[in-house]
């Protein structure tokens, strides 16, 4: 992945081409079958599409909420 702020806005784009990683992952799942998707996109490599997956995965950030906490807190602002 590059990102340069001269290029595509700064988005992150794969080894330096003008196809941003929101592209390829969209095309992930606009075409299901590989090979057409290789017809349309025949520059990606496979390193190419599992880099860019990677990359929108790490970008989403999980976040663990305990419901036991958030419970006791919402009985006590109704106990009030």
């Amino acid at each position: 992945m590059a990102q340069r702020f001269d290029r595509m806005n700064g988005q992150p784009c794969i080894r330096g081409m003008r196809l941003t990683v929101r592209r390829v992952v969209a095309a992930v799942a606009l075409y299901p079958d590989r090979a057409e998707m290789r017809r349309e996109y025949p520059e990606l490599e496979d390193e190419d599409i599992r880099q860019a997956l990677e990359y929108a995965a790490e970008s989403v950030e999980d976040q663990i909420i305990s419901l036991e906490s958030k419970a006791s807190a919402l009985v006590l602002s109704i106990q009030g």
